[in-house]
């Protein structure tokens, strides 16, 4: 079995989609064009079956999907056994937008399916069932048909949303907020029932709570991971040699006040692999390298 995506729950969890060698392969497919741009499949050539498995770190759950279509998912628990499975691309096409997120019971049956629109960068949801959907360039500006002459605009205009457990769009980050809209959103942290954000182009740190949003800038650029805690906030990663850089500090005032910025590694003092996946929940930093899963609390980042 290989592992197809990973994700952090709202209870601290690891939510792994596996699946064999060919269905993995399907449900990451891309084309590569002859000047080597890479386009990726928003949709497998034929239905395949996976396994979404949760552990707190042991194994405590599975479900098997028999039949499922959709490429480049994320993935989320949902309340009673449930998951949630989005793909990242969604195409509007002979009139119609193609369905990019599905809801499956403990027994891997389907429930429901739904339309959360093209270039979503990350999904998290919360223990209630709401569903916070952050969403790339092409999402917010429109790719894959959406935007286009004649066409609906990107559902992910926004930059980020948040859905109902019924796939429904439940509120929308606004356009004439204090910080200007959302070009490109690097990261989202849902810790509880606040979201928190950190977008292109100005990177400020946002944090939507009871659908009011606050915001502090910062000096900070290029991060793709946040983690929070209080009133404290760390920023993982950045542009170019800044990959493995923490950025440690506090939001005040208006801004973001950093104490000291540290560097990750791994627990022997090897930089940490280029291949991992990096997560943001809550107040912890999650670390997958290959079969490997590894957490760093709040105050392990403070005293790296």
């Amino acid at each position: 079995m290989e592992t197809v995506s990973t994700a952090a729950g709202p209870k601290g969890e690891l939510v792994v989609v596996w699946a064999s060698q060919e269905n993995s392969d399907a449900l990451t497919a891309r084309t590569v064009a002859s000047d080597g741009a890479s386009f990726p499949h928003s949709r497998t050539a034929a239905p395949v079956s996976l396994h979404v498995a949760t552990y707190r770190p042991h194994l405590t759950g599975s479900v098997s999907i028999a039949r499922h279509s959709q490429a480049h998912n994320h993935v989320q628990p949902m309340p009673d056994g449930a998951v949630l499975l989005v793909g990242a691309r969604c195409r509007w096409r002979d009139g119609a937008a193609e369905s990019n997120a599905a809801v499956y019971d403990a027994d891997g049956k389907l429930l429901r399916r739904g339309v959360l629109g093209d270039g979503i960068a990350d999904v998290q949801a919360t223990l209630s069932g709401d569903i916070w959907v952050s969403y790339f360039d092409e999402g917010v500006f429109g790719n894959f048909g959406w935007g286009e002459k004649g066409n609906p605009a990107p559902i992910g205009s926004p930059g980020l949303i948040r859905f109902g457990a019924d796939l429904a769009p439940a509120w929308r980050y606004p356009y004439d907020g204090q910080f200007d809209a959302i070009s490109d959103c690097y990261a989202l942290n849902v810790s509880g029932n606040d979201a928190w954000a950190y977008y292109y182009t100005d990177f400020p740190i946002v944090r939507v709570r009871a659908g009011a949003v606050d915001g502090w800038s910062t000096e900070v650029r290029g991060a793709h991971a946040l983690v929070v805690a209080g009133d404290r906030v760390a920023l993982f990663g950045g542009y170019a040699g800044h990959r493995h850089r923490v950025v440690i500090g506090s939001i005040k005032g208006e801004g973001f006040s950093v104490n000291r910025p540290a560097r990750l590694v791994m627990p022997d003092g090897r930089p940490v692999p280029r291949a991992a996946v990096v997560l943001g929940r809550g107040s912890e930093l999650h670390v997958v390298v290959g079969t490997t899963w590894l957490k760093a609390g709040f105050e392990d980042l403070a005293s790296a």
